[in-house]
Parts: structure tokens; C-alpha cells; sequence
């Protein structure tokens, strides 16, 4: 059973037990969740005839006691205190009380002696307290996310409030599995050894009842890592569909935002990439960006075919075929511009931002030695006017990652050159990088110079030839895939928590990267599923990052670091 099956399962056992017309409520979290795992349509299916969100609901006063109300939250203190006051005064006929994880006794308590009214049908826990966004892979959101990269003592509270977030997304994901795992820990990662011995307390400790399901199969394996362990795969530019849009335009729960984009339709505003959703998308996400073009303009062709079909009607039967066809073929015409319309952009970003040029630097920074050209790339395109300041950016933090011991003189230039070119520049952002996730902090062979096996897949690589020079890097996480797959993840690097081991190899791998994943990632960890390798992986992170986004925290991170040391 995978995540969005899980999510709808859950979903269908909410909806279809509860008879007559509903209104749904949801707050800021769940209204992504329930969102990513089913459509608008389907809800009208299940009788939900309004969608609200749980802090706008208190403030309406108007009755509704004609609907019931089917309450899907995260069980925090302040969806809570929203219940009590709905309570107190209540606007529906009945009240269905659901939450995505496990209640507190106290909780359970408040609400008991707020129900004066007894309108409570009934409270359940549904464990879908993550976001299914495809069927291997999750995220929860976390707006907070730059916290991973500060000390615990800046902000204690806090950090408590993030490592507890993220406790209770990987709790409900084994839940909604039905397992219980052995859990290892990324060794140099400090926040992902809290994490994993909280969560291992939770289930083999405070709640070992819930998670013992009684399976008689090897264990699964929880490996909890580190964004910092390869800070490289978030700042490259992306060449296959799915990477590209987030990377260039922003997929958020599936969606992408076309507001901003030129002309277009006001159905078309928003438009939603779902492989569960969209056959075309389906197929060609994880294609490279000349064969999208390639695959669309096919597309086209047979949309082409099917309207002038539909032109042709000359006798009644014509007629209601053409209307019995006309929703899918509105559906296929509305899809056939979606796809063209983010293709088209996309191009006009790469040739503006010069991005084919920067991105065979980047991964030659990424994937090849050589410092001398490296320097004289890097250079070249920090005095090229056509480069944006994102790009200059993202091109000396990936110089500064692979040669910050080899070349300090070098690198000082860089710096130099890159704050006279960048009035936008915050400085220091490089070096706190370097502070992050240089090479004393990283636990992984991230450029596989260290490793005799790697340079001779490098050297055989070569020889064969890269099928694209622009996605010839592999992230970190595919090298500890093969790892775990051959039963060679060191002990020393990824050590247990408690006394709970692997016995034998674990057939499913649930990997959670504190600081966010990529789509890059979970495209590796589709490609190696597919390869029956007799090993099931699922990625999950704090949000999922473009480069955007790394380096927003990467800043917020540096803003608050630089603020508390001075007060210190």
C-alpha cells in the first residue's frame, strides 16, 4: 500500500460512513493534505457541498443545522480551542470530529466537557498527518523549515515545535503503513539524531502499543538524514518536467500558480500536476526537457485530429456522439494547453536566464574535477550580463562546495567578484553555507573522490558516454540506495537507535530528509521502484525544496544566527 492510497483510504472511511449533505472543515494543514489526495468532484460525490477552513468557520455566525459538520484537523492546542468555541455555540446539526494523529488525554477531556449541547457524533484519529503528493513520496509543509540549521540553544522552544512536527508526519506515516521500523540516523546530523531517538521513544516507549501490528516480516527501515549531507542536488537548475516546473515556476501540493505568466485564460490560472490526475503528465514527468517538447507537439497533433473530427457533424447521430464526447474532450483540450503553456514558459525563463550555459557549468562543478576551468567558467559567467544574480549565486556556492580546500585564493576572488556583481547579495551567505554543509560537516561522499569504486564508475560512465549533459548528476540518495541495496550502509556513519537491528534486509526503506527533498530525489527513488530491486523506498522531508526555497532558509538561517550571536 502506498502514501495516496493510504490518504484516500482514509478519506473514503471518513466521508462514506457519515450520510446526508456535509460541510467539511479543515485547517491550514489538512486542507493540503485532503487536497493533493482528492479532487473537488470527488468530494461532491461524497455529499460535501462546502469546503471551510476551521479559523474562518469561528468567526461566522450564521446557523447551518440542515448540514453536518465533518471536522478533518491536526490535533494542535489551537484547532482545540477553535472545537471549544464551536462547541459553546453550535451552527450544524451534527458534529464529526476527526483528527490526522493521535489525541492527548487532556484533549480528549476538553473537548468531552465542551459538548454540552451533545452534538458530538463521534472523535476519531485518521493517521493522515502528511502530504501525499505522489504515491512514494511526502512532505509536511513545515513553513519554518530554516530551523534545522540552527543550534538548539538559539531557540529552544521552537526547534521542539519542528523536531515535534516532524515526529508526529513520520508516526502517521507507519501508522498508515501498519509498521513499525528500526530506525538509523545520519551520525554528523545533530538535529537528525533528535529526531530519530524521539520518534523510536514514541513508538517503542509512549506508544508501543499502538505501533506493535504483530508482522512476522523483516522490519522496515527508517533512515532519518540531513538536507546539509548534500547541500548540491537543491542548488542546481532541473532538466527533466517535473524538477523544471518546481525549479522555474513553483509546484506547491501539486499545483502550479500561472498568474504571473503572460496571457493566460482564467481557467488556466491554476492548474494541477498530479501523476494520479494527468495521464500526459503521468508518462513525461520524469522526462528530459527536449523529449517534453517532443511529446507535447504529439499531443497537439492528436488533439488536432480529434477537433477536426468534431468539426465534421453533418447528421444527429453526429451530433450527440460529439456531446456525449464533448467533457472529454473539453478535459483533453484543457490539458493539451496546461502542458503548452508551462513548456512555453519554462523556455522563455531558460533563454532569458541563459540557463543551458549555467547549467553546463553547474554540473560540471557538480560531477567533474577539474579546478582550473571550473574557476574560468564560474568567472566568465559572473561577467556575463545575461546571468541573474540567482545563477551567479548558486554558481559560486557549488564552486565553494567542491574546491573550498583546494583553491581559498580562488574562492576569495569569487566572493569578491560575486558581491561588486550582486547588488542583491547578502554577505557571508557562501561562507555560512560553508559552515552548514562544507566538507568537515558532511557524513556522505558527495563528489565520490574519495572512493576508488566511484572514480571507476566515473571513468566507465565516461567512456559510455552521459545520455545528457545537462542531468548527468546523481543526488547523494541514489548512492545510499545502492548502499542499502547491496547491504553495505556503514553502521560507524548510520548508526542505530536503542537495541532495536535489521534482521536481514529490510524490503521497504522509508528515508526522511530533515530540511526538505527534491523532485530530483524522488525521481531517483521512482526510477530505483521500478527496478525491482526487491527493496520498496519512500522519501519524505520537511518541504520540498527548489532552489528558491533552499536559499530563502539559508538566509533566514544566517539572519537569525548573526541576531542571536550578538546577543550572546
Amino acid at each position: 500500500m502506498v502514501l495516496v492510497t493510504a490518504v484516500r483510504d482514509y478519506m473514503n472511511r471518513m466521508l462514506q460512513d457519515i450520510s446526508g449533505m456535509k460541510v467539511l472543515i479543515l485547517d491550514s494543514q489538512t486542507v493540503s493534505i485532503v487536497s493533493v489526495a482528492y479532487s473537488q468532484s470527488e468530494l461532491l460525490q461524497k455529499e460535501v457541498f462546502l469546503v471551510e477552513l476551521v479559523d474562518s468557520i469561528s468567526i461566522s455566525k450564521e446557523s447551518m443545522s440542515h448540514l453536518k459538520a465533518v471536522f478533518f484537523l491536526r490535533p494542535t492546542s489551537e484547532n482545540i480551542q477553535h472545537l471549544r468555541r464551536q462547541l459553546a455555540n453550535p451552527r450544524f446539526g451534527e458534529y464529526h470530529l476527526l483528527f490526522s494523529n493521535m489525541l492527548k488525554d487532556t484533549q480528549i477531556h476538553i473537548l468531552a466537557d465542551s459538548d454540552e449541547q451533545e452534538v458530538v457524533q463521534q472523535v476519531q484519529e485518521f493517521y493522515a498527518d502528511f502530504v501525499a503528493v505522489e504515491p512514494y513520496h511526502f512532505t509536511l509543509n513545515i513553513s519554518s523549515n530554516h530551523l534545522y540549521m540552527l543550534p538548539a540553544v538559539v531557540d529552544p522552544s521552537s526547534l521542539q515545535h519542528f523536531s515535534d512536527r516532524v515526529v508526529d508526519g513520520i508516526a502517521a506515516v507507519f501508522l498508515a503503513l501498519k509498521r513499525r521500523p528500526v530506525i538509523r540516523y545520519q551520525r554528523t546530523s545533530d538535529i537528525a539524531k533528535r529526531i530519530a531517538q524521539e520518534t523510536a521513544k514514541l513508538m517503542y516507549q509512549q506508544e508501543s502499543g499502538l505501533f506493535d501490528f504483530r508482522r512476522t516480516e523483516v522490519s522496515p527501515l527508517l533512515l532519518i538524514l540531513d538536507r546539509r549531507d548534500d547541500p548540491v542536488t537543491p542548488l542546481l537548475n532541473q532538466w527533466t518536467y517535473q524538477a523544471m516546473v518546481h525549479e522555474l515556476i513553483c509546484i506547491q501540493d501539486n499545483k502550479v500558480d500561472l498568474r504571473n505568466v503572460g496571457k493566460v485564460p482564467k481557467d488556466q490560472q491554476e492548474v494541477v500536476l498530479s501523476s494520479e490526475q494527468d495521464a500526459f503528465f503521468k508518462t513525461n514527468m520524469y522526462e528530459n526537457f527536449g523529449d517534453i517538447g517532443m511529446n507535447i507537439k504529439r499531443m497537439v497533433d492528436d488533439f488536432q485530429q480529434v477537433a477536426k473530427s468534431n468539426q465534421n457533424i453533418q447528421t444527429v447521430e453526429d451530433m450527440a456522439k460529439f456531446v456525449e464526447n464533448y467533457p472529454e474532450y473539453r478535459k483533453m483540450h484543457g490539458n493539451v494547453s496546461k502542458h503548452v503553456t508551462l513548456v512555453t514558459e519554462m523556455s522563455k525563463i531558460v533563454e532569458e536566464r541563459k540557463l543551458m550555459l549555467v547549467s553546463e557549468t553547474e554540473q560540471e562543478l557538480a560531477c567533474n574535477g577539474g579546478q582550473g576551468a571550473a574557476f574560468e567558467a564560474v568567472t566568465n559567467l559572473l561577467n556575463n550580463e545575461s546571468v541573474s544574480d540567482i545563477d551567479r549565486l548558486r554558481l559560486v556556492m557549488l564552486y565553494a562546495l567542491r574546491y573550498e580546500k583546494e583553491s581559498p585564493v580562488q574562492l576569495m576572488q569569487l566572493f569578491n567578484k560575486l558581491a561588486s556583481r550582486s547588488a542583491k547579495y547578502k554577505p557571508g551567505l557562501v561562507q555560512f553555507l560553508l559552515k552548514q554543509a562544507g566538507i568537515e560537516k558532511r557524513t556522505g561522499d558527495l563528489y565520490g573522490n574519495r572512493d576508488l569504486l566511484n572514480i571507476a564508475r566515473n571513468m566507465a560512465r565516461g567512456l559510455k558516454g552521459v545520455e545528457n549533459v545537462y542531468t548527468q548528476h546523481q543526488p547523494l540518495l541514489f548512492q545510499i540506495m545502492e548502499s542499502i541495496t547491496k547491504g553495505r550502509l556503514r553502521d560507524v556513519d548510520y548508526p542505530f537507535v536503542g537495541n532495536h537491528f535489521q534482521q536481514g534486509r529490510p524490503q521497504d526503506v522509508i528515508f526522511f530528509i530533515v530540511g526538505g527533498t527534491t523532485y530530483e530525489e524522488s525521481r531517483a527513488v521512482a526510477l530505483h521502484n521500478v527496478s525491482n530491486s526487491g527493496i520498496r523506498f519512500i522519501l519524505g522531508g520537511s518541504v520540498i525544496l527548489n532552489s528558491k526555497r533552499f536559499l530563502k532558509d539559508l538566509e533566514e538561517a544566517q539572519r537569525i544566527a548573526k541576531s542571536s550571536t550578538n546577543v550572546i
